[in-house]
């Protein structure tokens, strides 16, 4: 098909792979990453599903005034100079090599284990998730995720992780879940009552576990023993994605204020430009939504999930 000419002219265009079919916004931890972190900038944006890589081979990537920049950490380096946001403007140098550390933790090991679990031993689950549309469209997407399973298999022979097996990568993933949720604890965001570049990076990640692993060691210990980290990712989500909602939400992680609003949803859109102010569907038609409330009117501050609700759940239980 022809190439749609696009004008980055100071508008973020953001390339990334197509929504999954089961209302995540991305099978990808890094699309998801970045998505995260626009919207906690609170930067206007533009989706582009062309599934295009970078001229590195990388996704996601973005233009801004006609210059491409791929590499999530990259993206949020250029944007941190050019549009002068800082989420991590409040952290002190430890804290901002805490958050560096922990990171490159998720990106560089946990990362892996859950690209094993997503397209190794749960394939046939996330075949059923990937977006491909046509005459062809099962057979293609049989071939796309069988080759996406070789690849990921190869990189994790070469990165050293794959050659450990099933029952070691698993070890891995439960030490690195654990770190998170003993560094998380009781507070709100990772580095505190604030969020911060980090909590992108590890919503895009744990998302994957509670959201597109059913049935899989990852989704039974982040809503199991490590129920804090469950918690977290409500409330990212109710904060930052108010359009996201998923068929097996749960009342358990929900506060009794928000509980009634939340029972009633709209389907997440693939908005062809987004502001957390301001958002405008593909005709150009303006939909009220301001940072502090969601398409309900109900306060997102309201449904922020707190340990203290959670005991109380507990306690009447």
């Amino acid at each position: 098909r022809k190439e749609q000419e696009l004008d980055s002219k100071d508008a973020i265009i953001l390339h990334q792979f197509s929504r999954p079919t089961n209302g995540v916004p991305s099978l990808s931890p890094f699309c998801l990453k970045m998505e995260t972190y626009l919207r906690m900038a609170d930067l206007p944006y533009q989706n582009y599903f062309d599934g295009k890589l970078s001229p590195q081979g990388k996704m996601p990537w973005i233009e801004y005034n006609h210059k491409k920049v791929s590499g999530t950490e990259f993206i949020i380096d250029f944007l941190e100079e050019k549009l002068g946001v800082n989420l991590n403007k409040h952290l002190g140098p430890h804290e901002r090599a805490v958050s560096r550390a922990v990171t490159k933790m998720v990106e560089e090991h946990f990362y892996w284990t859950l690209a094993y679990c997503q397209w190794v031993e749960n394939l046939h689950e996330t075949q059923k998730m990937v977006s491909l549309f046509g005459p062809f469209s099962d057979l293609l997407k049989w071939v796309l995720c069988h080759l996406t399973k070789g690849i990921v298999k190869r990189e994790m022979y070469g990165h050293g992780i794959g050659r450990f097996s099933e029952e070691e990568m698993y070890t891995l993933m439960e030490k690195d879940m654990r770190t998170l949720a003993s560094l998380l604890g009781d507070k709100k965001y990772i580095m505190g009552p604030n969020v911060s570049t980090v909590d992108a990076t590890v919503f895009g990640h744990l998302a994957q576990a509670m959201w597109t692993l059913p049935g899989t060691r990852p989704e039974r210990l982040i809503k199991g023993e490590l129920i804090n980290l469950a918690m977290y990712c409500e409330r990212i989500r109710r904060k930052f994605w108010p359009e996201w909602h998923h068929d097996d939400d749960n009342t358990l992680y929900e506060s009794e204020e928000s509980s009634e609003a939340s029972k009633t949803y709209s389907p997440l859109q693939d908005f062809s430009f987004y502001s957390r102010t301001e958002t405008f569907d593909e005709e150009g038609n303006s939909i009220s939504q301001t940072p502090d409330t969601d398409y309900t009117g109900h306060s997102l501050f309201d449904s922020d999930v707190d340990m203290d609700d959670y005991r109380d759940h507990e306690q009447c239980k």
